[in-house]
């Protein structure tokens, strides 16, 4: 994934293989299992030691801010019962 970050709270879980995390000036490896919380913004890098599966998950999402899209074109959208943010606009069809 090479040195990024996102506005949102992540998790990242190695679902296989093994890769090397960066972050905080702190490198860990980590092996398959491994679950891994950044804060929102916290600047990361991660590397494959192996070939790996990760799995990300962007809560919540999207965070404020997160499309700079000035689109106001209305789309229709279904909230899950259990949503308390409504979705950004989608910019399918543009």
């Amino acid at each position: 994934m090479g040195y990024h970050q996102v506005r949102e709270r992540s998790v990242v879980q190695v679902v296989t293989g093994r890769v090397s995390i960066e972050s905080s000036g702190e490198a860990v490896e980590c092996d398959a299992g491994t679950l891994i919380i950044f804060e929102p913004g916290e600047r990361r890098t991660i590397r494959g030691l192996a070939i790996a599966r990760l799995l990300l998950v962007l809560t919540p999402w999207p965070a404020a801010r997160h499309s700079t899209d000035t689109q106001t074109e209305s789309v229709q959208q279904h909230l899950p019962a259990n949503a308390v943010v409504d979705p950004i606009p989608s910019t399918i069809g543009a």
